[in-house]
């Protein structure tokens, strides 16, 4: 799964790397960002211009809001089935904006704590991660739009750590995940994205608690 990640280069880069449009006032570089919290996306591939969702999909048809926390992530091998994600796979596609990731180690003592480490890309530039979007409505007539990323099976450098790793997409290839295309081409590009093109690097438990968001929680663990 990915339950963590961070977007913590200035709007600029984000900006020149992936061609985008407005950035909205309220971005700030963020460290440690947890399942429903608001983040970054982008939706209209003409405009690319940056929205702020809601992490964690909440059906169009559903009637408790609260199933959002439990549909943080979306596989890519059923995402076609899953009637939670079907219509979002069809009609409402995201790029959901990230620099970096965590996954956590199960511990080899029973009972011990997960080992989380961080992944970047090899370049450390900024890049997204496929999502799918909804918009709920409340009913009181509130309209709220969440999202989910999109895993798949790891590569050889997540394999080491977690057995999943969520779908990366970079400069070269974001823009299709959004154009109109039938849905086998969409499904192909729900792959692992290149070891070789990955970095990684352990880091503290700073991580685990949604609270801390500052440089600490990226820092190197032998430094």
């Amino acid at each position: 799964m990915c339950g963590r990640f961070t977007i913590t280069l200035e709007p600029a880069f984000f900006q020149q790397e992936l061609d985008l449009g407005k950035v909205p006032s309220e971005w700030t570089p963020r460290y440690n960002i947890a399942p429903s919290q608001d983040i970054p996306v982008v939706t209209n591939p003409a405009a690319r211009d940056i929205e702020i969702f809601r992490w964690g999909l909440i059906p169009h048809w559903a009637k408790d809001p609260a199933i959002g926390s439990r549909m943080i992530n979306a596989r890519s091998e059923t995402i076609q089935e899953k009637l939670s994600f079907q219509n979002a796979f069809k009609q409402h596609r995201c790029l959901i904006l990230a620099d970096g990731f965590y996954e956590w180690q199960k511990s080899s003592q029973r009972g011990g704590p997960r080992a989380p480490t961080y992944f970047q890309l090899a370049d450390g530039a900024p890049f997204t991660f496929a999502g799918i979007w909804e918009a709920w409505h409340s009913p009181e007539g509130e309209t709220v739009r969440t999202c989910t990323i999109i895993t798949c099976a790891p590569n050889d450098l997540v394999a080491r750590v977690h057995k999943r790793m969520p779908v990366i997409l970079d400069k070269t290839t974001c823009w299709d995940w959004l154009a109109d295309q039938p849905a086998d081409a969409l499904q192909a590009m729900l792959a692992p994205y290149p070891a070789e093109k990955m970095r990684a690097h352990p880091v503290g438990l700073a991580v685990n608690n949604p609270r801390n968001d500052s440089a600490e929680c990226v820092q190197p663990l032998n430094e």
